[in-house]
Parts: C-alpha cells; sequence; structure tokens
C-alpha cells in the first residue's frame, strides 16, 4: 500500500513519480505525512530564528532551494529542487528559475527603494512566488516562511500570525486563505495582507 492523500481546496496534487520520493515508507496517510512535514519544518524554523540574514544572502536562488530543503528534506527527496511536471497553478516548470531571478531583483529594488510597506513588500513576495509555484509541494508553507524572514529579519517587523492555525489542514481559515490568494491573483493583494495579520 503506498501513500494515499486527499486534497483540501487550493492544494496541488502530487504526481505518483514524486509521491515515489517519500522517504519515511511507513506513511500512508496525509494526517502522517502533515505530522512529519511539521515536525522537520519546525527545524527549520528554529534554524531561521536563530540565524541573522541580508538581503543579498535571502533574495537568491540557493537560498530559496535551501530553505524548501531544510523544511522538508527529511521527508522527500526532491526537497530544494524545482519541481519537474507542470501543474495545475504555476508557471511552466522551464521558466522558474529565471521568474524567480526577476522576483528577487525585484524585491531588492522594493527594499532599497522603499517602494511599499514592510507587510506590503513580504506579502506582495509571497504572491509571486507561490503564483510561481517552483516546488512538487510545500509551496504555500515555504512563501510564508519566506514572507516571516523578509518582514522580520530583513525589515525589523514582526512575523504574521497567518490566521493562527495550520493552514495545511481544511477548515474555514484555510479558505479565507486561498480566497484571498486568488483575490490577490486579480490584483487585490489587501485581503491576503489582512490575513496574514490575522
Amino acid at each position: 500500500m503506498g501513500l494515499e492523500l486527499s486534497y483540501s481546496y487550493g492544494q496541488t496534487p502530487l504526481e505518483e513519480e514524486e509521491k515515489e520520493g517519500l522517504l519515511i515508507k511507513h506513511i500512508t496517510t496525509k494526517n502522517e505525512l502533515d505530522e512529519f512535514e511539521q515536525q522537520n519544518i519546525e527545524k527549520a524554523i528554529e534554524w531561521v530564528i536563530a540565524r541573522k540574514f541580508t538581503i543579498e544572502n535571502v533574495l537568491n536562488e540557493v537560498f530559496i532551494l535551501d530553505l524548501h530543503k531544510r523544511m522538508f528534506g527529511d521527508i522527500w527527496k526532491w526537497a530544494g529542487k524545482f519541481r519537474t511536471s507542470d501543474k495545475n497553478i504555476g508557471i511552466d516548470k522551464m521558466l522558474i528559475p529565471t521568474h524567480l531571478y526577476k522576483l528577487n531583483e525585484d524585491c531588492k529594488y522594493w527594499i532599497e527603494n522603499k517602494t511599499y510597506q514592510s507587510d506590503e513588500l513580504a506579502i506582495g513576495y509571497k504572491h509571486r512566488i507561490v503564483s510561481i509555484h517552483p516546488f512538487a509541494n510545500g509551496n504555500g508553507r515555504h512563501s510564508r516562511l519566506m514572507a516571516d524572514i523578509i518582514v522580520e529579519k530583513l525589515l525589523g517587523g514582526k512575523i504574521f500570525s497567518w490566521g493562527r492555525v495550520n493552514l495545511s489542514r481544511t477548515g474555514d481559515e484555510r479558505t479565507k486563505y486561498i480566497d484571498s490568494i486568488i483575490l490577490a491573483d486579480e490584483g487585490n493583494i489587501v485581503p491576503l495582507i489582512e490575513f496574514a495579520r490575522s
């Protein structure tokens, strides 16, 4: 018996070959997977908390890949690697490095020129990176941690509360979160900023 997954509103399904990258073979359910992933993510958060960062060492491809590996590397073989399949959201897999480079350069410009307030800048970055959808799994969680790093470590603000719930689980808060992303896709980022601070 392999890994059987059901997906919540807004989650991107894994391809069968991506599921085969599971390192902990006794995981068979979504709840078990969520639990092991959360433990791995907590280790990555502890690593982030213990470090100081600069614009140059955060806003680059190497850091983005390393952070994803730290978040999911105990669970997935492909953690810290760009996805190799196209998904129901995100750009063409071949364009990921180019779009990430542009996003990081844009964010450096926003910071240096104080183009946006801190929350809008960090959430704008989060929204763009999750729209690129660089990874097979974990894009939402990775993008939220990136936003927290940007707002706290680079801009001196407070990390976001993200509705104070586990957004990997089905529920009203997850629905609000996904709906706010859809509104951001349509050009209205305010509900996503408000949700991040709720």
